[in-house]
């Protein structure tokens, strides 16, 4: 299958949201809001100190993929941290190594960044996403994450 992995630009944000959307159907903590994930998009497309990255994959020049990496500052790493958040791949092209690919390009963003650990939350229900994290190397910790809105 023929998928490039590329930096998203700002006319990628509605398809970016539609894939939100589905990934936000599965999660339980979030429900589906266009508004603001084109916001939340927006911010990290317009973040000029590099210290966050969006990917998309592409075939036939339909957006068919997407994951974004922030940096962190962890002290117990001494320096920087990775949070990687929202990969999603459309069901259709699951299976079929476009997360990996999406993955790889965090990887190597990473690297480069000098970045020297990778974390993610993921939901506790989603067992296929569980899987794909294991046998790409990750581990489960014993964090648990809690939040606080405001």
């Amino acid at each position: 299958m023929n998928v490039s992995v590329r930096h998203a630009r700002p006319d990628d944000v509605p398809d970016m949201c539609g894939l939100l959307s589905e990934l936000f159907s599965i999660e339980q903590d979030f429900k589906p809001d266009m508004e603001k994930q084109s916001a939340g998009l927006s911010l990290l497309l317009d973040n000029k100190s590099g210290s966050s990255v969006v990917f998309v994959a592409e075939k036939d020049n339909e957006i068919i993929g997407m994951c974004s990496i922030q940096t962190l500052i962890s002290t117990a790493e001494g320096g920087a941290a990775g949070l990687l958040e929202d990969l999603i791949v459309l069901r259709e092209y699951r299976g079929k190594g476009v997360g990996s690919k999406l993955l790889s390009e965090v990887i190597k963003w990473c690297r480069t960044g000098n970045i020297s650990r990778l974390q993610l939350l993921r939901d506790i229900d989603n067992l296929k996403a569980v899987d794909f994290y294991l046998r790409k190397g990750w581990s489960d910790t014993k964090l648990v994450c809690m939040r606080k809105l405001l």
